[in-house]
This record gives C-alpha cells, sequence and structure tokens, in this order.
C-alpha cells in the first residue's frame, strides 16, 4: 500500500529521528554516588552499569554497603531516565504534538 506523498515523507522523517534519539540515548552517561561519595555507580543510557567505585572505608559494613550500591545504582537509574525524557521533549517538541503525550 503506498502512502500519500506527505505521509510518506512525515514516516520517514519519524524514522530518522528515532534514529537519532536512539544515538543521543545510548550516549548518555550519568554518574551518581551514594553515603557521601563512598560508592558511586556509572551508567549509560541503556541502564548498564559501567562502573562501580567503592571506598575502602565502606567495605567493612557488608549491610550498610549493600545499603549504599543500591541508593547509587537507584539515583544513577533515576539520571538516566531524566536526561532520556529531556532529549525526547526535545526532539519531539518540533513536531508540533500535544504536550505532556510522551
Amino acid at each position: 500500500m503506498k502512502l500519500p506523498g506527505n505521509m510518506q515523507g512525515m514516516m520517514a522523517q519519524a524514522q530518522k529521528m528515532q534514529a537519532k534519539m536512539q544515538e543521543e540515548i545510548a550516549a548518555i552517561r550519568v554518574e551518581a554516588s551514594a553515603g557521601g561519595g563512598m560508592v558511586t555507580v556509572k551508567m549509560d543510557g541503556q541502564k548498564h552499569c559501567l562502573g562501580v567505585t567503592i571506598d575502602p572505608e565502606a567495605a567493612g559494613d557488608a549491610e550498610m554497603l549493600q545499603d549504599l550500591v543500591l541508593a547509587a545504582f537507584n539515583e544513577a537509574h533515576k539520571k538516566v531516565e531524566d536526561e532520556t525524557q529531556k532529549k525526547m521533549s526535545g526532539m519531539l517538541g518540533g513536531l508540533g504534538l500535544p504536550p505532556g503525550l510522551f
């Protein structure tokens, strides 16, 4: 089925924007810490953990260390979500879609 010329152009533009958005999201890098910097987590835009840094002082108390790693990971995850939302809002804003749709 062939779409009208205007629709084909819009679909092609949407596909290009989607590819660009995926590239920009993949390029996101965030860092979050907990316990005053005792644990730091680095994460990319696909929410893959890129690294964890632990201050040797935090290693003595396993329960506290677990809590700090969890808190840092959750904060990094939230930062990725926030950055992704910003990028999507910026890109989709140019389409003239109703606010709050994405």
